[in-house]
């Protein structure tokens, strides 16, 4: 087995962390699994750039002196910062709030931008930085090789993995379609982009020459062994973190996730209006006609917010956003450096 990427990254064992957006991420859980050996992972897409700044100081100090640890962002896709709600956007919401006895958003506030997220997160200088939904742009490349920062791009298709080696990424994560969460597709359509996971990493292994992470559909020592084999360099595990202990899921979350309802999952836009992968619950299938009609992210992802953080608060899977792979069954709710060693 190739010790390349443990060597880039300065892990033990070639398993990365998957990192989860909209506080899903804990501390205690990248901390765990980089003192385990592994790369521990926390999604920022969320935060505005002085969380940006405190996070990376909460991860240096949580995690032990000289580990490694990865800070994820979204790259942007052209002209989302100009979307805005529509009238219908918040009426096809408004029984939803009613029944949570939440107003209906008076007005809407564009997310943190991405120059302003990734500014602060070059400046607080994370050993890894990894970006999800397109190639980060050239002087963020330049900047991170410049501190000494490692940089990690996924994709969705082997167009991809080309385009992000050719951008300068020093790690491209493969991930199938078989991954829970947010789809990164970038270059062609959502459709045209759904290759699972064991087609597409060996066809990036032999179309790139920098490490392969492979993801998506991965959650026991079986997966891990299967992407070695076919290619990759090391794996990148979400839905089976998102399962363990240390991790931010909420309780109903978990549950989903340890109940049989985990082996159905489904591609839906309507929690944050860019396609992800989550276990079927009641909002999906009510909404199920408006898939093609709510608007796109972050529009979306904004009107939801708060009916996904009331449903998780009062313990009700209706309104939240239960992100998991294919393989989630597979998945169990131990202690994070157990799962690790368990897949080591």
């Amino acid at each position: 087995m190739s010790d390349r990427l443990t060597r880039l990254l300065g892990i033990e064992h070639p398993i990365v962390q998957g990192p989860f957006g909209g506080g899903m991420s804990a501390v205690a859980l990248a901390a765990t699994v980089s003192a385990a050996g592994g790369l521990g992972s926390f999604g920022a897409n969320h935060l505005p750039p002085d969380d940006i700044t405190a996070l990376v100081g909460e991860l240096r100090s949580a995690v032990p002196a000289g580990l490694p640890f990865n800070v994820n962002l979204w790259v942007p896709h052209p002209g989302e910062r100009e979307l805005r709600p529509s009238a219908a956007d918040f009426e096809r919401l408004r029984p939803f709030y009613e029944r949570l006895g939440l107003p209906v958003p008076e007005g809407y506030t564009p997310p943190p931008l991405f120059d302003d997220q990734i500014d602060a997160l070059l400046a607080a200088g994370p050993p890894v930085i990894s970006f999800v939904m397109g190639v980060p742009p050239a002087r963020v490349i330049d900047e991170a090789r410049r501190r000494g920062i490692v940089t990690l791009g996924t994709a969705t298709t082997v167009d991809e993995a080309v385009a992000l080696e050719q951008g300068g990424v020093d790690v491209v994560i493969a991930s199938g379609s078989d991954a829970g969460g947010h789809r990164g597709a970038f270059l062609r359509p959502l459709a045209e982009s759904l290759v699972g996971t064991f087609s597409l990493v060996p066809q990036v292994a032999d179309a790139v020459r920098i490490p392969v992470l492979a993801a998506g559909g991965i959650a026991d020592r079986r997966g891990v062994t299967a992407a070695l084999t076919l290619g990759a360099d090391g794996v990148q595990i979400g839905t089976g973190f998102l399962a363990t202990a240390e991790s931010a899921a909420s309780p109903v979350h978990r549950a989903a996730l340890a109940g049989p309802e985990a082996r159905i999952t489904v591609l839906t836009r309507l929690f944050s209006g860019r396609h992800a992968r989550a276990i079927v619950n009641p909002l999906i299938r009510e909404l199920a006609a408006a898939e093609d009609t709510v608007p796109a992210y972050p529009v979306q992802n904004t009107l939801m917010r708060p009916l996904r953080a009331a449903g998780a608060a009062r313990n009700d899977a209706t309104y939240v956003n239960l992100w998991a792979g294919q393989a989630a069954p597979l998945s169990r709710p131990l202690p994070a450096a157990d799962y690790l060693k368990s897949l080591i």
